[in-house]
């Protein structure tokens, strides 16, 4: 209540779905105080203190609730050995579940869904056993039960609903509501610790279960990152969707450029139709031709692809003489907005959006050699990434000019990437499991499309592509779904909190307004 109380005062409207996690079960409190953390530090000192703090707090504040919930018919152990005990908990849960706090301010840095599911699965596995830890002195032996599974599980999906319902009312009765799930909370701790306390049986009881979950946890946090790329749609081959494979209608006026998304590569091979021209993130040949490229060449910066576009389509124009249109996927997407908004647009009068990156540029972390916000969670990322890298031949970086071009340009990505353009006809086909990468509230002022599909799983579809060639041909095709908000509002409880503009002297010379605190996109200042 304390903490979405103070949300409410400084009116951090996006990180209202956090406040029931202050005093939830192990693991979801420590996932909640680390994001909080690796968000807001603009120094290694302030860090290290903030650490040291939310350790200690938390360690006291779950002996406390431990005490508190000890079951009646079973003997207490004496405080100072439950303080000693959620201390070393506490410890213990920053150095598990810090990886994965890491990932969720990647998945706010460039708002890949991907990032944010990877995070949760350790946060399931690994409740029941750290609840135990902080009751029992054998807790790493054996299974836990599936009392303690489901009291666990139970208060992850409690938390999920707590966020969405306190990002659905208005103003301050998001307070009473976590007043209310604050009081669940403490019910929960009571069947939570009563489970372990007083396990019915215990099974594997010689295996060091637990210590296995948690090196696997670890691990994981390290492949998550290539498990994410895989899943995203990257390194799965040459990219062929229809509007490539097929050939146009006759009643599209356009000469249409296609560009792929992150660690796409091309061969060369033409498309089917002489109108449709791939995006080359090489640029052109000496006969104004897109060059083949291999996946590296998607690292660039959004400014330098957009640049290599604006080339491309005077020349496709010049040597077409129609006016164009920009079909964009992920990262592709990302290169047409910052074309339109950086560049004159000149013959380009449409664009087609598929899975652009929601409010990206929510988090923030300097490039290295330099302190700054984020300054902690951008060496964790950079860790985990070169470890996941080591087998890879297309190396990712957190730090590649792609990466650091949404960062640098956070308030426009955040504010305007789903925005209007004067002389432009746009639309955003949007799979559902976007409504994840945003936080709630308004997210979009143009048409939009939207069907259940992962990140880049629209593409292909053939009543998709009929929606596509209707739009290029000029009629209406926009389906929003009600659902929509829905999800944006269960994810509310699990990302990261959005660093504010005003904060960050790289953004706070910026015209934009902030999401993040009134909850609109589109706004000035």
């Amino acid at each position: 209540m304390l903490e979405g109380g103070l949300l409410m005062a400084l009116g951090l409207h996006a990180a209202r779905g956090l406040a029931p996690q202050a005093t939830a079960v192990w693991p979801y409190d420590s996932y909640h105080d680390l994001r909080w953390l690796l968000v807001y530090h603009d120094s290694w000192g302030t860090f290290l203190l903030g650490l040291v703090t939310v350790t200690v707090a938390r360690g006291l504040l779950s002996a406390g609730l431990t005490a508190l919930a000890w079951p009646a018919g079973a003997a207490r152990p004496a405080w100072n050995w439950l303080v000693r005990r959620n201390l070393s908990v506490a410890v213990l849960a920053a150095l598990v579940i810090s990886p994965w706090a890491a990932l969720s301010v990647a998945f706010s840095a460039v708002s890949l869904s991907w990032y944010l599911f990877a995070s949760l699965v350790p946060m399931l596995v690994l409740a029941p056993f750290l609840a135990r830890a902080g009751v029992a002195a054998g807790w790493w032996r054996g299974l836990p039960t599936i009392e303690l599974f489901g009291w666990s599980s139970l208060n992850f999906l409690l938390l999920t609903l707590a966020g969405a319902l306190i990002s659905s009312v208005p103003g301050w009765w998001a307070v009473g509501v976590a007043a209310l799930t604050g009081v669940a909370n403490g019910l929960l701790w009571r069947r939570a610790v009563a489970a372990a306390v007083l396990p019915a049986r215990v099974r594997l009881p010689r295996l060091p279960v637990a210590p296995i979950a948690i090196g696997l946890a670890v691990v994981g946090a390290v492949w998550a990152e290539a498990l994410v790329g895989v899943a995203g749609g990257g390194r799965h081959g040459p990219w062929m969707p229809p509007i490539l494979s097929d050939r146009l209608s006759d009643r599209v006026p356009y000469a249409i450029i296609v560009l792929s998304g992150h660690d796409s590569r091309w061969d060369g091979e033409p498309s089917a139709d002489p109108r449709v021209e791939r995006f080359s993130y090489r640029g052109l040949d000496a006969h104004g031709r897109p060059l083949p490229y291999p996946p590296e060449a998607t690292h660039r910066s959004l400014d330098s692809s957009s640049a290599l576009l604006a080339a491309q389509v005077d020349a496709l124009h010049h040597r077409t003489g129609r006016p164009i249109a920009l079909f964009g996927n992920s990262e592709g997407a990302m290169v047409a907005r910052t074309y339109l908004e950086r560049l004159p647009r000149g013959p380009v009068s449409a664009v087609v959006m598929f899975s652009p990156l929601v409010q990206a540029g929510r988090t923030y972390y300097p490039p290295p050699g330099h302190e700054g916000w984020g300054v902690a969670a951008g060496w964790e990322l950079r860790v985990l990434f070169w470890l996941a890298n080591l087998p890879r031949p297309v190396k990712d970086h957190p730090d590649e000019p792609f990466v650091r071009s949404v960062l640098v340009d956070a308030p426009f990505y955040r504010n305007r990437i789903l925005c209007p353009v004067p002389g432009v006809r746009m639309i955003a086909f949007l799979p559902t499991v976007s409504a994840a990468e945003a936080p709630p509230g308004e997210y979009s002022r143009i048409p939009v499309y939207q069907e259940p599909a992962f990140h880049g799983g629209l593409i292909g579809r053939r009543a998709v592509e009929d929606r596509v060639e209707a739009f290029l041909a000029g009629e209406p095709v926009a389906q929003p779904r009600r659902e929509y908000a829905l999800l944006q509002q269960l994810g509310a409880a699990w990302q990261a909190p959005p660093l504010v503009l005003a904060l960050n002297p790289l953004w706070s010379a910026t015209r934009e307004g902030d999401p993040a605190l009134t909850g609109r996109v589109c706004e000035p200042r």
